[in-house]
């Protein structure tokens, strides 16, 4: 049965006007938080996002412990670019070293807790073209201000860009044809989120170190559900966040997108005991592209990759920030 979303919302949902700095400081005490960006070649970007942060929330008002740049392996200047901005940088290969690194943001996020120490983690996405501190301000109040929250969503209107046309809430296309309509069937406790898929959130690390990570695009819906069944629908909450503007994606990665969350969903069905896959699934899409007077068929491999619990390995030291050379 699907519970109250309206209720729900009153308890859990607020806006980032509510978390002002003073606030944080008031209610952040021993707490440490640590905020992480994934990055794979942002170097347009990042040195604005890194330098908001650093500025308003780690050098003016001590909110921010740790300011952790994770990156994918970039062949531009954004290890050097997020560096300059204040950021430290960490290459994917230099945490969990025992492990050969895979690609994906996921993956990532994953590392991520083996780079840094803070109570609190706090995930942004490094494309974002509008950002402002107040991002990190959102996503960290509540689980400052309340010990019963243990993750926060980012909820936000997503502009779409089409030539010179731009529609103001025209982006999420793989959250309302994919992820909305897969969790309002399967886990309609979820349907009050309305951004199921963003990419900025916030967590105790203590209930991170417990869910695995897809590696790739579907981390965010995985997290989601996984947390639901840690803590509770109760155990969550979202911020309004106002507006996100980030690069849009083509049809065909946004294909790809809607793909891996598909899988992680099957796959968390199946775990649930809701769902019986009698053969393997295919690892490859086949998409179409226009070549001339015909078309050309691109296939891309697909195999879902999961990272288990950190807590779970022998070279995890519970969030030491040990790196390597």
């Amino acid at each position: 049965m699907r519970p109250d979303v309206a209720a729900w919302f009153d308890r859990r949902a607020s806006h980032v006007t509510e978390w002002p700095v003073e606030r944080l400081l008031d209610d952040k005490g021993t707490t440490t938080v640590s905020v992480v960006l994934p990055a794979l070649n942002e170097e347009r970007t990042i040195g604005t996002i890194v330098g908001r942060i650093h500025r308003d929330l780690v050098q003016r008002a001590p909110v921010v412990d740790e300011l952790v740049v994770v990156d994918s392996g970039s062949t531009d200047a954004t290890r050097l670019v997020a560096e300059d901005a204040g950021a430290t940088v960490v290459r994917r290969g230099q945490v969990l070293d025992d492990i050969p690194p895979l690609p994906g943001k996921g993956e990532a996020l994953w590392r991520s807790l083996a780079a840094t120490t803070g109570d609190v983690v706090a995930f942004v996405d490094s494309d974002l073209s509008d950002f402002t501190s107040g991002f990190v301000r959102g996503l960290v109040g509540p689980l400052l201000a309340d010990p019963t929250v243990h993750l926060v969503k980012a909820t936000y209107d997503r502009p779409l860009r089409s030539g010179e046309t731009v529609l103001p809430a025209g982006g999420g296309r793989v959250t309302e044809l994919v992820a909305r309509p897969l969790l309002n069937v399967f886990w309609p406790e979820l349907a009050g989120f309305v951004q199921p898929l963003s990419g900025e959130y916030a967590a105790r690390r203590a209930l991170l170190e417990r869910l695995p990570f897809p590696t790739g695009y579907g981390v965010e819906v995985g997290l989601l559900v996984d947390a639901l069944g840690e803590v509770g629908l109760d155990g969550l909450a979202q911020v309004d966040l106002t507006r996100r503007k980030h690069r849009n994606s083509s049809d065909a990665a946004l294909g790809r997108m809607a793909t891996e969350i598909t899988r992680v969903v099957l796959a968390r069905l199946q775990a649930e005991g809701r769902a019986v896959l009698t053969g393997a699934l295919c690892d490859q899409l086949v998409q179409f592209s226009r070549d001339g007077q015909g078309y050309r068929v691109n296939v891309t491999d697909l195999t879902p990759h999961e990272r288990p619990p950190v807590t779970s390995l022998a070279s995890y030291t519970g969030g030491s920030g040990r790196l390597v050379p």
